[in-house]
C-alpha cells in the first residue's frame, strides 16, 4: 500500500524506475500511478456492481486520460483476450460472472495502463483451488508476455513458491527474512519461517525426516 502511496510511510525509503514515490506531489504522483497497479483479494467486491465489465476495464484509460476514445474500446477488448474472457462478455455486470471470471476482470483493469508494477494482494485466497491454479498460470503468462513486476502478497507458502523469485518473510510487521526462492524453501535462517515451512504438509520423506531430526 505505500509503494503507491495509499498509506504514510513511517520509515524507510522506496525506489521503483529510479523514483521515490515519497517525494512525489500532485499531478507527479498522480502520473506515477500509470506504473503501478493492484489486483486485490476480493474479486467481488473490488469490483462495482454498477458497472459492466467494459466500463470496469475501461475505467484506468478514462480516469490517467490514456489513448483515444476509439483507442480505449479496442484496448478494452485486446484486455478481454489477454485474460481469457469472451468478447460477449464485455456488457455483463461483475454479478454474471464466476469468482474466477472477476477476478480475471480486475486482472485486465490492473495491467489496463501497461503499468511495470502490479501488487498482488492475496490475489487468489478467494477462490477453489483449481481456479486458483488458473489464475496464478496467468499472472505468470500476463507477467512473461508484458515483462511485470510483481509485488506477491500471500500467506500460502505453496503459490509462494510458484510465483515468487525473492521472499520477504514478515512477523509482527517487520521482515524477518529476505532470500531467492530456492535458499529460503531448502535453507530457511530464521525461527519463524523454520515453523512456517515445517507447518506445511509435504511427501518429500527427506524434508519430514529432516523436519523430525531437527
Amino acid at each position: 500500500m505505500a509503494v503507491a502511496r495509499l498509506l504514510p510511510v513511517t520509515r524507510g525509503q522506496i525506489h521503483l524506475n529510479g523514483v521515490d514515490p515519497l517525494s512525489l506531489r500532485g499531478e507527479t504522483l498522480r502520473n506515477e500511478r500509470h506504473h503501478m497497479q493492484f489486483i486485490f483479494q476480493d474479486p467481488y467486491s473490488s469490483l462495482n456492481p454498477r458497472l459492466r465489465a467494459e466500463k470496469i476495464v475501461r475505467e484506468p484509460l478514462d480516469r490517467l486520460s490514456i489513448g483515444s476514445v476509439n483507442r480505449r474500446d479496442d484496448r478494452v477488448r485486446e484486455l478481454f483476450d489477454q485474460v481469457g474472457l469472451r468478447h460477449d462478455q464485455q456488457r455483463l455486470f461483475p454479478h454474471q460472472f464466476s469468482g474466477g471470471q472477476r477476478q480475471r476482470i480486475g486482472i485486465a483493469r490492473a495491467i489496463a495502463s501497461n503499468p511495470s508494477l502490479v501488487i498482488c494482494d492475496e490475489p487468489v485466497s478467494a477462490l477453489d483451488v483449481g481456479v486458483q491454479a488458473q489464475i496464478l498460470n496467468l499472472l505468470r503468462r500476463l507477467q512473461d508476455e508484458l515483462g511485470l513486476t510483481y509485488v506477491f502478497i500471500s500467506h500460502d507458502l505453496g503459490v509462494i513458491q510458484h510465483m515468487c523469485d525473492t521472499i520477504a518473510v514478515m512477523y509482527m510487521g517487520k521482515i524477518v527474512e529476505e532470500a531467492d526462492r530456492e535458499s529460503l524453501f531448502n535453507t530457511p535462517k530464521h525461527p519463524y519461517t523454520q515453523a512456517l515451512l515445517s507447518a506445511v504438509p509435504s511427501a518429500d520423506i527427506n524434508r519430514r525426516n529432516r523436519d523430525d531430526a531437527s
